[in-house]
């Protein structure tokens, strides 16, 4: 009997060392630690992929192997909601996710960086989310997280278009056509008033979606829908270059974690993401022309359209969000759109 309870102790005191050493815990007696980064892309040559292996690499060399990377394309989940909730967590230590997603969780300024036209071109975006707006809004989201989410910067996820059954020749072509888009907020709203009936699918049932006409169209960049085949589905071959997003993402890290590091692992860390983010933002440029090609051999059709009237129409709706939201999101708003005019 006595054997049995020193079996059982011993046995839980192994469970509880082994807890101790797994990832988000405590790190290793012997200095190592161990990040677990995650995205919600399943293919191997999403532009997401090529930022966090970029990562991983350097972390790793840099460090000697003091600091191990293990990279999750998908399979911590699909939903960026999960990811954000295993960030918060400790599931997970590094993780990507769009605006929309981090809005969620109380901090709405940054919904400003999905709505449709409110960057002209990429140069513009770069701008902003390089410059002294993109510090601004870093150093908002730290905060109002109480230091769960640290910015380690932003990527890109290409220019957004639509994609559907029939290519746009003007803004009156979306007139009631179920078109994948966010369901609620101020850019359904955007969507409604230019004739659309946003409809909710999700990214891993949308070809399904669009093969078996639940949805008429949807929207996304060319490395994005061009990898899963919704180009070749009844409702994808046609695209018009809309371009109304230049598609922000954030690379997050677990604050409190990274509080625990050393200065020199945090160093290695930084110097990680910063070459993570040229890595993916490179990778994502080379895509947008090698996928749009792709399509187009495929027997996709591309079409351009006159945006202005899109363009003016979005921006009565970017104001209003920034009023709803408060005076920060003005100020914010203001700030970008003075971007534009600078030389």
């Amino acid at each position: 009997m006595k054997k049995t309870v020193w079996l059982v102790i011993i046995l839980a005191l192994l469970v509880l060392s082994g807890c101790s050493h797994a990832a988000g815990g405590p790190d290793d007696d012997d200095g190592k630690i161990k990040i677990i980064a995650a995205h919600n892309q399943t293919s191997p040559e999403n532009p997401y992929q090529f930022g966090m292996k970029e990562f991983k690499r350097v972390a790793e060399k840099e460090s000697n192997g003091d600091i191990e990377v293990e990279v999750h394309a998908g399979t911590l989940g699909t939903s960026e909601s999960e990811l954000v909730e295993k960030l918060k967590l400790g599931g997970a230590d590094l993780v990507l996710v769009s605006p929309g997603f981090m809005s969620q969780t109380g901090i709405r300024e940054i919904d400003l960086f999905a709505m449709p036209y409110i960057f002209e071109d990429y140069e513009h975006w770069e701008q902003v989310v390089d410059g002294e707006v993109g510090e601004e809004v870093a150093q908002s989201i730290q905060e109002k997280s109480d230091g769960d989410f640290k910015m380690m910067g932003y990527w890109s996820a290409g220019v957004r278009h639509y994609y559907g059954g029939k290519p746009l020749e003007s803004i009156d072509d979306l007139k009631g056509m179920k078109y994948r888009t966010q369901t609620s907020g101020a850019i359904a709203e955007y969507w409604e008033a230019a004739g659309a009936v946003p409809t909710n699918v999700s990214w891993g049932e949308l070809y399904q979606g669009l093969q078996q006409g639940i949805v008429d169209s949807s929207e996304n960049s060319y490395p994005y829908f061009v990898q899963q085949n919704h180009h070749k589905t009844k409702n994808g071959k046609y695209i018009t270059e809309t371009a109304h997003d230049y598609t922000t993402r954030f690379l997050l890290m677990n604050g409190n974690k990274f509080d625990e590091y050393t200065e020199e692992q945090q160093e290695i860390v930084l110097q990680a993401a910063e070459a993570a983010v040229e890595e993916e933002r490179r990778v994502d440029m080379e895509q947008e022309e090698e996928y749009k090609e792709l399509a187009i051999d495929e027997g996709a059709e591309v079409n351009e359209i006159d945006r202005e009237p899109f363009i003016e129409l979005a921006e009565p709706y970017q104001e209003k969000l920034a009023e709803d939201i408060g005076p920060g999101a003005v100020k914010l708003l203001t700030e970008i759109k003075d971007l534009k005019d600078s030389p």
